[in-house]
């Protein structure tokens, strides 16, 4: 039976990681640490036979691609549509500053509200659609491959959220999958309609670092 297999990596540490503060749209880069875990998440990538890479935009998933990039010669097919969460008016804030400065959208962010808004920024339930929607087109493109795909900790949840058909329900409860940075999530789609979860937040590849 044709698979195709998704590999959903989150970007190694950035600067805002480092620094506890809010990414969203922002133009972070990689940390130093950052950058040496991209490099082992690419050395570990290159025995998985990846076909399509695929990157948010944003340059600290850019720049957690490019390794690998270079390990297998592909082209880093970059897309906004796979960007994390706009954060709107707490991007690039402390999440100390974000909780004293909009305590109410702090909540809403903390308890995974699906559908609101945030100031300036936009839901899950927008990320779902613009994510998942590349996401398709991705697999539909490269079927019976397997895609590498750098994003970011709520990108990544969400995604992972929509393979399981987790987010098919009308009421939606407020669930969230974790991702360490090169955090390395692993489906297998199987053509028939099995959808198979081989691990999730795989980061025995950074042990060393």
């Amino acid at each position: 039976m044709e698979t195709t297999r998704i590999l959903l990596v989150r970007h190694g540490q950035s600067q805002g990681n480092a620094e506890r503060r809010f990414g969203g749209h922002s133009p972070t880069p990689l940390s130093e640490l950052g950058l040496r875990q991209a490099e082992a998440t690419a050395r570990a990538l290159t025995v998985e036979n990846v076909t399509a890479i695929y990157s948010s935009d944003l340059l600290r998933a850019v720049q957690t691609a490019e390794p690998l990039a270079r390990e297998t010669k592909l082209e880093i097919k970059r897309t906004g549509a796979l960007r994390e969460r706009s954060i709107g008016r707490m991007e690039g804030l402390t999440f100390e500053d974000a909780a004293e400065a909009f305590p109410e959208e702090y909540a809403a962010l903390l308890r995974r509200d699906f559908e609101h808004v945030l100031l300036g920024g936009e839901s899950y339930r927008q990320l779902l659609d613009r994510a998942a929607s590349e996401l398709d087109r991705a697999i539909a493109e490269h079927r019976g491959g397997t895609i590498a795909v750098f994003s970011h900790t709520g990108t990544i949840c969400i995604l992972a959220l929509h393979l399981m058909g987790a987010l098919d329900a009308p009421n939606l409860r407020p669930v969230w999958v974790s991702s360490a940075n090169c955090g390395v999530t692993r489906f297998e789609i199987q053509h028939g309609g099995l959808i198979r979860v081989l691990n999730v937040n795989d980061t025995r590849h950074l042990a060393d670092i």
